[in-house]
């Protein structure tokens, strides 16, 4: 009888080598570590609240008019036209739905998508860290090489010169998220400009996360790196319809793009996923048809817990970042003298009742994280009460 070692050796020649150095997401982790411990999840960025009404009923009727079949692979033309008319209004920027716009399942398959759309193995991808957990992965999956550029707190900025260090005649593209996640951060006019002139002179692509494009506080404005002279034709803009319209359950987004860069991603999303909820999209037409008030409400609703946030963390011992987008807070963790940020948020979840990510999950070298913990703030405010009083624990 074989050994166990013997076992998994042999078990291994099944699993491809891009596969090996990929772990399970601490994000996910922790939300199961939540349901088993009965705590407050504050680690997965997901609202406890509801979904607007109008947009609920307008996924309801269309599952109710049968419109529950295939839509065209890059994406219903109805939501297509939608989209498009949406980045006019809000952005003044115009794109083709017949040649520029995929609709993906979620700004997650839109990211890999791309990716696989644009780079071969060994290509240098730049990512700013901390960073959203899935860009390590995505880029490994691709076999293509990272390089890390740190945002440095506690205005999570760039330095120009480590920036231009990190550009090469192998960069094939850089990925920017902003506003931003983990840390809120929102690239200003400047320096977009600067990762403008970096990506024309080394002729690299911009893949753009605009997922909290609508979600931004004390007077921060979200611009799209495609609005950018010389960024219209190489940028790959991503977003989705999670975020904003608080529906991270139905995974549908977009990837916008010259009709070039959008031809190879349909190629990739073709045969990755085929396409996206028909119904949903449907839905999709009402959502981002809803006028501007509702996006003024939205960032005004946030702004509200993340603000109440803040004030629970700093009462509770910690020292918070503040974000100037998305709705999320980093918070340092030095100061209680509890070891690690991962020994941190096990002993958080399981003698406090809060669930939390550990900041090391956000660094590609994890010392870099150990002083940050990420709480995520868009919950119902009975939840917040819960958690205030769970906080007062510590």
């Amino acid at each position: 009888m074989a050994s166990a070692s013997t076992d998994l050796l042999h078990r291994e020649r099944f699993c491809a080598k891009r596969t090996h150095l990929i772990t399970e997401s601490v994000i996910r982790e922790m939300s199961r570590l939540a349901t088993k411990h009965n705590a407050v999840n504050l680690a997965q960025g997901f609202p406890d609240f509801a979904a607007p009404q109008i947009i609920k009923e307008a996924a309801q009727k269309a599952i109710a008019d049968d419109i529950n079949q295939y839509a065209i692979t890059w994406g219903a033309k109805p939501f297509r036209d939608a989209i498009a008319a949406k980045y006019r209004r809000h952005y003044n920027l115009d794109f083709d739905p017949e040649r520029e716009i995929t609709v993906c399942c979620g700004s997650t398959e839109g990211m890999i998508a791309s990716l696989l759309a644009i780079t071969n193995p060994g290509d240098e991808v730049i990512i700013f860290e901390p960073f959203y957990e899935n860009f390590g992965p995505d880029t490994m999956l691709c076999q293509a090489e990272r390089k890390f550029v740190t945002l440095h707190a506690p205005d999570w900025k760039f330095d120009k010169a480590e920036l231009r260090k990190a550009f090469s005649p192998k960069t094939k593209a850089i990925i920017i998220n902003s506003p931003g996640n983990p840390t809120g951060h929102v690239l200003d006019r400047e320096q977009l400009e600067y990762i403008a002139e970096l990506c024309q002179e080394f002729d690299a692509i911009a893949i753009t996360d605009e997922i909290y494009e609508h979600i931004l506080y004390d007077g921060a404005k979200h611009i799209p790196m495609m609005s950018i002279p010389g960024m219209r034709d190489r940028t790959l803009l991503i977003n989705s319809m999670s975020k904003t319209y608080a529906v991270t359950g139905w995974r549908v987004g977009w990837v916008l793009g010259a009709p070039d860069l959008t031809q190879s991603v349909r190629k990739v999303h073709d045969f990755l996923t085929v396409g996206a909820a028909a119904p949903l999209q449907a839905a999709g037409v009402t959502a981002l048809g809803l006028p501007d008030d509702y996006y003024t409400e939205v960032a005004d609703h946030y702004r509200d817990r993340r603000d109440r946030m803040a004030s629970m963390l700093t009462k509770a011992g910690f020292r918070c970042s503040i974000p100037k987008g998305a709705y999320y807070i980093m918070a340092d963790i030095s100061g209680f003298n509890r070891g690690d940020d991962v020994t941190f948020v096990k002993d958080l979840v399981e003698r406090v009742g809060i669930a939390a990510v550990p900041g090391s999950s956000f660094f590609s070298n994890p010392e870099l994280g150990k002083d940050w913990v990420r709480f995520c703030f868009p919950k119902k405010n009975e939840t917040l009460d819960e958690a205030e009083r769970r906080l007062a624990k510590l």
